[in-house]
């Protein structure tokens, strides 16, 4: 089990590259405000008692629209993805994990979603709302999981500063306007889940 995630990993990497400069077209590249990287984590294969993130690969590192969509059409989709395995989008230099500077006082807003077809649009929106630039707070932003599970998929968008409630607040009412849901969302600080998995959220909307 643990060698087919190897391989999934090596796939994805090794497309990846390609992905990103099959354009179809030599026009002047759309260049972003900022970086940023795509990871992947496939869980299927961790050992009992392995630390969290041993298998999380940074995959590709992209600054324009032309490769953004590229990678996006060709891997980055959640509905290419087997069950129990997660796709992020953080900005470059910015690890998903909460050890990270960036992360570690941070938090996350969460949705979850019961239809593959749901969650692929969210987690493209999300994609497009983030490397455009669409929130107020961008500079609170650290990126976004979409975990892919049998059960039910989950959609996470990570932030810096978890006690800053206003700018929390602010950037969950945009998210939720995206993403176009509903439902109410919740706010969970890193501290307390690093506790406690199940631990309640801090903020609503």
């Amino acid at each position: 089990m643990a060698s087919e995630a190897a391989v999934e990993v090596n796939a994805i990497s090794a497309a990846a590259p390609e992905a990103a400069t099959t354009t179809g077209a030599e026009k002047q590249p759309h260049k972003l405000e900022r970086k940023w990287t795509f990871w992947f984590d496939n869980q299927t294969g961790h050992k009992q008692g392995a630390a969290w993130g041993t298998s999380l690969r940074k995959v590709y590192t992209f600054d324009t629209v032309e490769e953004f969509w590229c990678l996006y059409d060709q891997i980055f989709k959640p509905s290419k993805l087997p069950g129990n395995t997660d796709f992020h989008l953080f900005k470059a230099g910015i690890e998903p994990k909460w050890e990270d500077p960036e992360c570690a006082s941070g938090g996350k807003w969460s949705v979850t979603s019961n239809r593959k077809a749901n969650l692929e649009n969210m987690w493209l929106e999300t994609l497009m709302a983030l490397i455009g630039e669409q929130f107020d707070e961008a500079d609170e932003i650290c990126g976004v999981v979409a975990s892919v599970r049998s059960r039910q998929d989950k959609l996470a968008l990570w932030t810096k500063t978890a006690t800053n409630e206003a700018a929390q607040m602010g950037i969950g009412r945009k998210w939720k306007e995206i993403i176009d849901v509903n439902d109410k969302i919740t706010y969970s600080f890193h501290d307390d889940s690093k506790r406690d998995r199940s631990a309640k959220g801090r903020y609503n909307v």
